[in-house]
């Protein structure tokens, strides 16, 4: 069950990403649309639109996370395996993900104290980068 799930998932978020999809959904958008005056403008009319998406909503919700959560776990691994192999980077940063979010922020804090956070002039490049826009 769970990999015919990975595979509709990844079939339906790589497919309704597309333009096609767009379009198709703004064809029926303005075909209800016009549908409208043969219909009366009626209580159906309009609740057969707002039925649709919100299925429509609430499916896609549970495949947007899906792909999410397989590119987040797609790009861990990689930095996993960029610490692992530079010899001076720390190795104990490698799951640090699976952390509460109070020991994440206090080891945040702790890297940006390391690397001089309270230096006046660290972030003077960014902000002129800013500043260009």
């Amino acid at each position: 069950m769970g990999r015919l799930f990975e595979r509709l998932a990844q079939a339906v978020a790589g497919w309704a990403g597309r333009p096609p999809a767009f379009a198709i959904a703004f064809l029926i958008i303005v075909l209800w649309g016009l549908s409208g005056p043969i219909f009366k403008w009626s209580d159906t009319w309009q609740l057969v639109i707002n039925t649709g998406t919100t299925i429509v909503t609430f499916l896609m919700v549970f495949l947007i996370q899906n792909a999410q959560n397989r590119d987040a776990a797609a790009i861990q691994a990689k930095l996993d395996e960029v610490i692992r192999s530079i010899d001076l980077a720390r190795n104990e940063f490698i799951g640090i993900e699976h952390l509460g979010e109070m020991e994440l922020v206090g080891i945040r804090n702790q890297l940006e104290r390391d690397c001089g956070r309270d230096d006046p002039g660290r972030h003077e490049a960014v902000a002129r980068l800013i500043g260009r826009r």
